[in-house]
């Protein structure tokens, strides 16, 4: 058991219902506006992610960690904002998250990633 940033004692847990959907990461620029969790710009020094709307859930998962799995590195993340205009099954993910797993440059932007890969706690 983990006790989050909020006090709440949370279990890890698939941000997915399903194990076997698709998912993306997405690299976004926390430095360009204000985030929806506290309204501050945030450095993408730090490991920083933006949800989809849907596991974003109106707020309910700010300042909550997601561990992120790619090939054979993870990196865990803070939740600190919506991904705006995203589509479903969106890590939108500061440059920190992608140098933490080791992502090649070449392949910045967006990669594939399964729904095990992504836990919340």
């Amino acid at each position: 058991m983990y006790r989050g940033l909020r006090g709440k004692n949370t279990h890890k847990r698939p941000l997915f219902a399903s194990g076997n959907a698709n998912a993306a990461m997405t690299l976004n620029s926390f430095e360009k506006g204000p985030s929806e969790c506290d309204g501050k710009y945030h450095s993408n020094n730090n490991l920083l992610v933006a949800l989809s709307s849907s596991w974003y859930n109106h707020g309910q998962r700010c300042f909550d960690y997601i561990n992120i799995y790619y090939k054979d590195a993870s990196a865990q993340a803070m939740v600190v904002d919506k991904c705006s205009g995203c589509g479903d099954h969106i890590v939108d993910a500061s440059r920190a998250v992608w140098e933490a797993l080791g992502v090649p440059k070449s392949d910045w932007g967006e990669v594939k990633l399964l729904s095990q890969m992504l836990l919340a706690f």
